[in-house]
Order: C-alpha cells, then structure tokens, then sequence
C-alpha cells in the first residue's frame, strides 16, 4: 500500500510538472507571437510612412520646391561652399570677404589703391628673384602664362544673360499688374532695401549678403523639417489674412470700363 501510495505521488509530482511546462511554452509562444505581431504593426507604420513622406515633403517645403537644397544653389561648387562641402574652401573665402570688408570699410582702404600696392609688391618679388638668380646661379622663377579661356568666359555671361532674362520678365509681370501678390512682395522688398540702405553702404550690404549666404543655407539644410514645419504654419495664416482683405477691401475696389466693354 505504502509504495502504492508514493507510485501516485510521483505521478501527481510528474503531471503537475508537465502542466507548469506546458504553462511556460504557451507564454513563450504567446510572447513570442505578440512579439512578432508588434514587429509587424511596426513594420506596415514605417512603410505608410515612408509612403506618405514624399508627398509631405513636396507640398510642405519652403516656397513649395521639390529640389534639395544643394540642387537649389546650382548643384556645383558655389553650392558646395555656401553648404560648407568643404570646410577650408568655405571658411577660406569667407575669410577672405572679411578681411576685404575690413580694409575698405574698417580701415578706409581704397580698391585701386590696394590692387596697386599688390601689383608693386608682386612685381618687385618677382624682379629681385629673377636678379638674384643670375648671380647664383639659379633659374628664374616660372612665371605661368595666364589667359582667359573662350569657352568658358562665354558660358558664365550666358548663364549671367538667362538669369538678367528671367528677373526682367519676372519685373515685366509685376509692372503688368497680372499678379497682385508679387506686386505687393516686390514692393515690400524694395521698401526694405531702401530702409536697409540708408543703414549701411553698397559694400556692407553686400558683405552682409555673403554672411547670410554662407551662414543661412546650412542652418535651414540642418533644420529643413522644423523650418519648413512653420513655414508652412505661416503660409497657411498669410493666406487666411489675405482672403479676408480680398474680400473686404479688392473684392470692392471698382473695377475699369475697359473690361465691361470687352465683355459687350
């Protein structure tokens, strides 16, 4: 009876052992499923939203472009150094703009005088050099025969020409009243500039240009989602205002016989 009794014993340890495994396979394979379906869910949200980002980007970015800001600036090297490719060549030609700005405008340098006192002093360089040399027995120093390529030249004045060509027709719009808001924007530029002008002179301003021009570009390619986040905000709120004084104030405004005859 007694080993009767532990034979059931051991059966009871036996089944409640296999049960408590039985437990620990379905909650992994339970985990392990719902595990799998997270992954799943996680997977299907960054498809949408990789599908969905193209066409956010597109109808969300500043100005409403579709190009990259590197592609905005032409794509070649002026691109690169106003995106700061290259660090040396970028910091270099802005450093050189700062140290003309200081000589003409801080020092009261004057460009015809600073090209000749460069031109002296590279010419008397060169002139002792090539004296010395003789009595040392040296070569002269090579002096690079510089010339001004054809191909070249003509491509950056088309290129000028086209860009004169584009902001003429973009001026003939303006003056031809087609488009209120660009009428309105340029007029707003223009009361601007002049305010800016009477601030500072020609080279400050144009200093300053190059400043914004090697200093903005970059900072909005870092920040291009939050600025065109608000960007946007903002065009959303300009074109609300500007429905509202459409219909209180143009929308009243008489309009010239001209066009009822036309419609006679």
């Amino acid at each position: 009876m007694a080993e009767h009794a532990d034979e059931i014993e051991i059966k009871n340890e036996a089944s409640f052992g296999d049960k408590i495994t039985d437990k620990i396979h379905r909650h992994d394979s339970s985990s392990s499923d719902s595990d799998s379906d997270s992954e799943k869910k996680k997977m299907k949200y960054d498809d949408d939203v990789k599908k969905q980002s193209p066409v956010k980007s597109k109808s969300n970015r500043l100005f409403g472009r579709e190009k990259s800001v590197h592609q905005v600036f032409g794509g070649g090297k002026p691109a690169d150094v106003f995106l700061w490719r290259n660090k040396k060549i970028s910091a270099g030609v802005l450093g050189g703009a700062t140290v003309l700005w200081v000589l003409f405008e801080l020092l009261e340098y004057h460009l015809i005088t600073l090209v000749s006192h460069i031109l002296i002093l590279v010419f008397a360089v060169l002139f002792l050099w090539s004296s010395v040399s003789k009595f040392i027995n040296k070569s002269p120093p090579p002096i690079p025969e510089v010339k001004i390529p054809e191909a070249e030249l003509l491509q950056v004045a088309d290129s000028i020409r086209s860009e004169i060509n584009y902001y003429l027709n973009i001026l003939r719009d303006i003056a031809s009243g087609r488009d209120f808001k660009k009428f309105i924007a340029a007029v707003v530029g223009l009361w601007v500039l002049s305010i800016v002008g009477s601030w500072c002179n020609f080279l400050t301003l144009f200093y300053t240009t190059f400043v914004l021009l090697h200093t903005v570009p970059v900072l909005y390619e870092k920040y291009e989602d939050k600025v065109d986040a608000f960007a946007h905000k903002v065009m959303i709120e300009f074109k609300k205002q500007y429905a509202v004084f459409d219909d209180k104030v143009l929308s009243k405004i008489p309009k010239g016989p001209l066009k009822h005859k036309k419609n006679a």
